[in-house]
């Protein structure tokens, strides 16, 4: 697991590709390496987990093939033995050191062959000019972001937004409809940034590029070889199914737990985490940590945590975080993703997994990803119905996407930016399209979108950025290929029935896990902003001061009044969508007080829109 970075048919300095190293250093603290070529160069900061005396980066240094690579690569063993039978030398254990043998056997289509979560750059310069090559998983665990200048053919990439702005000269303009993209879906969707010249590159993508050329970029398939050849069950075969997902998450959890340096589970109390630690202890004894929050709180589920661990067999590790510190705690989780992102979550997703680390583990096992393929969510389970019922599920499934429903956007934005907004939509074209018209039921729909749009954008970034944060890799047993295989397939009634949601994933933790953890109703991790953000505590006051109206109607996006009107709804009447907008509200204006300051004055030229008081 690394951080990478690098560039292609542009000119850097050495210092520029220090600054870049030292701006990701906290995810890769073991070795910092990079190779530098005419016009090209690539750098990478080292986590150590599998192969710890080998690994060095750029992987075939000095050969005619380079590459830099985030991520884990599980069928490594299996590949370096293939590879080695067809002559080829792999130096060492690192599961990353087969990538140059394996592009050099098998080319652009090497990223068939892997198994795992990644991230990587190729630089081929057997040709008569260079080659570049990026690739990401398929469900984009590992980010890329990048700026392409189409007209100098030039390119810089980096795993975290933050490093690659310190290219320089990148970022330099951010979207007009960024904010309204970030209240409607929380964070921005597809391949899209809050920067115009900022770009992610999209999960199952390969982009190649020559020296001085355009780029070529292809979408591969889902499928790959975990998925292959799997066992399927067939529709309405309930049982069936769980039992397979069952065997194919014992089989997932089992490999994902192998690493060179020390293992932890992450344990909320819910179904996905509780059913990946109870698989994991039957491995050996685990240690299972849990976030709370200091004092009486909504949502607090440590007991269940504890039931789960102490029924496996783990050590419990309870992580307390004080209230008092939140607004330190959120400037800091707002640096570490580069851009807004309004799940609550997120806080303790940084405090959880700088705890992890603190106590000594490298790696954690976490549940993200079993509630868009199984079908977890209540919009879910609501929009289906609706659409059973012969009702227009769409606006209300589309609002409970967002930080602020349509009719609250509508109330917060000043005229020229609604006006402004109407002719931007939040999500990508080709998304909401299937959306709403694509092929398979109502919840076969919303289940593609979940899990190929949102999954993605809103938590596999997350998760990516504020583990590595502390230096920890986070491993997703549901995201696997082997479980997608038979997840993907379900019908709607394996996955929701009778208001019962993830029927299928229930029935396979049948037996696993303790009656009251299975019983329980479902309830988000997350943090209880609504009780949280009150008048009296210390993250009202915060948002007080960084909500002032004055200061957000500045750019003539937001009718200060209207936020105003806010804070006395939460004061009088609190409320979970008045709680969440006024935190996503936050969420924006720490972050605009972080990145934006830079471009003030790039920007005192350009005139804003229409300023409400």
């Amino acid at each position: 697991m690394c951080r990478i970075f690098g560039y292609f048919n542009a000119s850097v300095t050495p210092h520029a590709m220090r600054t870049v190293a030292a701006l990701q250093r906290h995810g890769g603290p073991d070795a910092t390496g990079g190779s530098r070529g005419p016009s090209w160069g690539l750098g990478n900061n080292r986590l150590a987990v599998v192969g710890l005396d080998g690994g060095q980066q750029p992987y075939g240094r000095g050969g005619p093939v380079q590459v830099v690579f985030n991520g884990e690569i599980y069928n490594h063993g299996e590949l370096r033995r293939r590879l080695q039978a067809l002559g080829h030398v792999v130096p060492d254990a690192c599961d990353g050191s087969v990538l140059p043998a394996l592009y050099l056997e098998y080319g652009e289509e090497f990223t068939e062959h892997l198994d795992g979560m990644y991230a990587l750059a190729v630089v081929d310069t057997r040709g008569a000019v260079p080659r570049l090559l990026l690739a990401t998983d398929h469900l984009g665990m590992k980010p890329l972001y990048l700026r392409w200048d189409a007209a100098g053919r030039s390119l810089w990439f980096a795993s975290e937004l933050p490093a690659l702005l310190g290219f320089g000269g990148v970022g330099a303009r951010v979207r007009e409809s960024a904010l309204d993209a970030f209240l409607s879906t929380r964070t921005p969707f597809g391949a899209r940034t809050v920067y115009e010249d900022v770009e992610v590159l999209e999960p199952g993508t390969t982009w190649v590029c020559e020296l001085g050329g355009a780029p070529r970029v292809r979408r591969r398939g889902t499928q790959g070889p975990a998925g292959a050849g799997e066992p399927r069950a067939a529709a309405g075969d309930g049982g069936a199914a769980a039992r397979r997902v069952r065997q194919a998450l014992r089989r997932e959890v089992g490999r994902l737990l192998t690493a060179d340096v020390p293992v932890a589970v992450v344990t909320s109390g819910g179904l996905d985490s509780s059913l990946v630690t109870a698989l994991a202890a039957e491995h050996g004894p685990q240690h299972a940590f849990t976030l709370a929050y200091r004092g009486v709180w909504p949502f607090d589920e440590r007991h269940f945590a504890r039931e789960v661990a102490e029924r496996a067999g783990a050590v419990h590790h309870v992580v307390e975080v004080d209230p008092a510190a939140f607004p330190a705690l959120l400037e800091e989780t707002v640096w570490h993703l580069g851009q807004p992102n309004a799940d609550p979550i997120a806080l303790s997703t940084y405090a959880l997994f700088r705890a992890v680390r603190e106590a000594g583990f490298t790696v954690a096992l976490t549940g993200d990803g079993a509630d868009e393929v199984f079908g977890g969510y209540e919009r879910m389970r609501l929009a289906a119905e609706r659409a059973a019922a012969g009702d227009d599920w769409a606006p209300a499934y589309l609002d409970a996407l967002s930080a602020a429903p349509a009719a609250l956007r509508a109330r917060l934005y000043t005229d020229a930016y609604r006006a402004h907004t109407a002719a931007h939509p939040a999500l990508p074209e080709a998304a909401r399209e299937d959306l709403l018209h694509g092929a398979g039921t109502v919840l076969e729909r919303i289940t593609r979108f979940e899990l190929d749009h949102r999954l993605p954008a809103y938590h596999l970034r997350r998760v990516d950025h504020l583990s590595m944060a502390s230096a920890v890799e986070a491993r997703l047993p549901f995201c696997q290929r082997s479980v997608l295989a038979l997840a993907r397939p379900l019908s709607d009634g394996e996955r929701i029935r009778g208001g019962q949601v993830k029927r299928t994933l229930y029935a396979a933790a049948a037996g696993l896990l303790p009656e009251r953890v299975l019983a329980r109703p479902k309830q988000p991790f997350t943090l209880p902003v609504r009780a949280m953000l009150r008048p009296g505590t210390v993250l009202w006051e915060y948002a007080r001061d960084l909500l002032a109206p004055a200061r957000t109607a500045a750019a003539g996006r937001l009718d200060g009044r209207a936020v105003d009107a806010l804070f006395a709804a939460q004061a009088e009447r609190p409320g979970d969508g008045t709680a969440l907008a006024l935190w996503a509200l936050l969420v924006h204006e720490v972050w605009d007080e972080q990145f934006r300051a830079r471009l003030r004055e790039a920007a005192a030229g350009a005139r804003p829109l229409a300023v409400a008081a």
